[in-house]
């Protein structure tokens, strides 16, 4: 399990279009929102990404980049980009499920085919949504065993202005005896 305030897993990845995104270069005022989609293959990952992408400007204002990143390779992840019209969001591909394990990811075997007609692949990672400080230490995280009912982006942004107005600290990090 990640804690808050202190460091994550390191996120080496290549992105659709070129280049490489890598979480310890990442140069960013307050940090960066890791959105972890469970692939192509589905449609509420889909709805979710866009209300991702409509925010990607809102996020940078705040002094926060912003990711979205998968187990699916290079041609799903470029097609989910093509989908949801991704202008500012940044796509990575090609998770390690064993790293989508270190964030604390569920892992899903296929059921074949879903609503939208896509093949699920065999192994896929449940969604997972962090903010990760500049210093790479967990500021916000959650986990889902399901692709239903996302924490949404707009309260993840009224949220950083709280943050920031107030110096709020990332919650939940003691580990001490209960």
């Amino acid at each position: 399990m990640l804690t808050p305030r202190q460091k994550t897993p390191g996120l080496t990845l290549p992105l659709v279009g070129g280049g490489t995104f890598d979480l310890a270069q990442e140069n960013s005022e307050r940090g960066t929102v890791i959105c972890f989609y469970r692939g192509l293959h589905c449609p509420i990952c889909a709805n979710y990404l866009k209300e991702f992408e409509k925010l990607v400007k809102d996020f940078e204002e705040r002094g926060v980049t912003c990711i979205a990143v998968s187990s699916d390779g290079e041609e799903r992840a470029a097609a989910m980009a093509e989908k949801i019209g991704a202008e500012n969001l940044r796509f990575a591909y090609d998770l390690p499920l064993s790293e989508a394990r270190d964030w604390g990811l569920y892992i899903s075997t296929s059921r074949g085919k879903t609503s939208i007609g896509i093949e699920e692949p065999a192994l896929f990672s449940e969604p997972g949504l962090f903010m990760v400080t500049p210093e790479q230490t967990l500021y916000y995280g959650a986990v889902q065993t399901m692709p239903f009912v996302r924490p949404h982006f707009k309260e993840l942004v009224g949220a950083l202005d709280f943050a920031i107005a107030n110096n709020y600290p990332a919650r939940g990090e003691y580990t001490g005896a209960v």
